[in-house]
């Protein structure tokens, strides 16, 4: 062993006299991972065509990743398409001339209304879960009084007894879909339809969210079904309930304890709150200036706790609120000059990221001229798999560090800050010692 080499590696045991804030083998998990000081999730909705054709271009000549939450039963090849499950739609209508719509039957007419065989009743079922969302049952009740009313009268003409959204524009394909996941990008849940889960019954809610799952599943694989989002940013505490026993992370509501959750309406200032993380949605559409747009990245980039999660639905002409391509152009590109401070991933990862980072339990010791560091958390080992980032400091004189777990070894230039020199690396949780020699 040469001299140096002797030196570096028994300070990991002895400092060596030199100035140093932090003893060599303390360790802490970073924040985010890299060492970043903020991180961003581009996310869609809907999966409208442009958003592959125009913005998939984009992020990956950036290497930007980006999350789908798609419609599944609109896409060519998808098991399940929407349907209602329940009584005869013929014995809802016929009770509806005698019973008001209340408490007790709303959810089934409600979840029958875009099923009746007839064109333009989808809409009072949206119309419907608008008011259930916001906190007004009765004008719910009220709507669909008049809907059943109208369906009494003969006022609706005959359609397809299918709520799926009708959209002249082609839609993405599966074979599509497995290119773009090849590409980094994620796949997650908009449910089968599109509805609004607060104004439907149990049994159709969960015809939504486990038929999409299960299409997701079958084509993509389980590691896909992790992430979802329930229509219309639904904040409605049933239907989150509902979503939630079927998909791990919602993006509606993160409700861990540790994290501030700013829906795309919340005004509060994400720099004012003291959790660990703050979850800040924040949604673009056409009349969002360019200028607001890079202040939520600046934002985030200064400050240490904030996840910024972008919401884009329609690109180029097509699909809700639409953007212009090179508006996103122009915005991603700003995006990725952050990319130093900035952990730019998909919704999924940096779900993954926080809690796992949150759960870990984490142990170093200084052992035979090396450091061991063990890590492990309580999570489901088949879901939370991300590697943590670690920083561990060592003696003032080390220039690289060799890091090891189990067959990986990878020598890491190490860095400097106010408590000494330390090196910043990857490892997983529950997949055996970590192993820091001084070379």
């Amino acid at each position: 062993m040469k001299l140096s080499v002797l030196i570096c590696a028994v300070a990991f045991i002895l400092s060596s006299g030199t100035t140093q804030h932090r003893n060599p083998g303390e360790t802490e998990i970073t924040r985010w991972q890299y060492g970043k000081k903020g991180a961003v999730s581009v996310t869609y909705d809907d999966g409208s065509i442009n958003q592959f054709k125009i913005a998939v271009p984009i992020m990956n000549r950036l290497k930007i990743p980006a999350t789908f939450f798609i419609i599944t039963g609109q896409i060519p090849g998808s098991q399940y398409e929407g349907r209602f499950i329940g009584r005869p739609v013929e014995a809802i209508i016929k009770e509806t001339a005698t019973i008001p719509t209340n408490k007790s039957n709303f959810f089934e007419r409600s979840s029958a209304a875009g099923y009746l065989g007839l064109k333009g009743t989808l809409e009072y079922h949206t119309r419907a879960g608008a008011q259930i969302d916001a906190g007004k049952p009765e004008e719910a009740y009220k709507i669909m009084d008049e809907l059943y009313k109208k369906v009494r009268n003969n006022e609706f003409p005959s359609a397809k007894r299918t709520n799926n959204k009708e959209n002249k524009a082609p839609h993405v394909t599966w074979d599509e879909i497995r290119t773009y996941v090849a590409q980094g990008h994620e796949f997650a849940s908009h449910t089968v339809t599109h509805p609004y889960l607060c104004a439907l019954d149990e049994v159709n809610i969960l015809y939504e969210l486990e038929k999409s799952r299960e299409d997701i599943l079958n084509k993509l694989g389980q590691k896909y079904t992790f992430s979802a989002e329930v229509p219309y940013g639904s904040e409605d505490n049933r239907a989150l309930e509902y979503a939630s026993r079927v998909y791990p992370s919602l993006r509606n509501r993160m409700p861990d304890i540790f994290v501030d959750d700013l829906i795309r309406s919340d005004k509060k200032n994400p720099g004012s709150s003291d959790k660990e993380y703050v979850k800040w949605q924040r949604g673009a559409v056409t009349s969002t200036t360019l200028p607001v747009m890079k202040s939520w990245i600046d934002t985030t980039a200064v400050k240490n706790n904030i996840w910024l999660v972008l919401v884009i639905h329609g690109v180029e002409g097509i699909g809700w609120e639409a953007l212009p391509g090179e508006l996103l152009d122009e915005y991603f590109h700003y995006l990725k000059s952050k990319d130093n401070d900035l952990w730019i991933a998909t919704f999924g990862d940096v779900t993954k990221y926080i809690r796992e980072r949150m759960n870990a339990t984490f142990k170093s010791t200084a052992n035979g001229g090396k450091i061991i560091v063990k890590l492990n958390h309580s999570l489901d080992k088949t879901l939370y798999e991300l590697p943590l980032t670690l920083k561990t400091y060592v003696s003032s004189k080390c220039k690289e560090v060799q890091v090891k777990q189990g067959t990986e070894t990878k020598t890491i230039l190490t860095r400097q800050d106010a408590g000494g020199r330390y090196v910043l690396y990857q490892a997983f949780p529950n997949a055996g010692d970590i192993e820091l020699n001084g070379i």
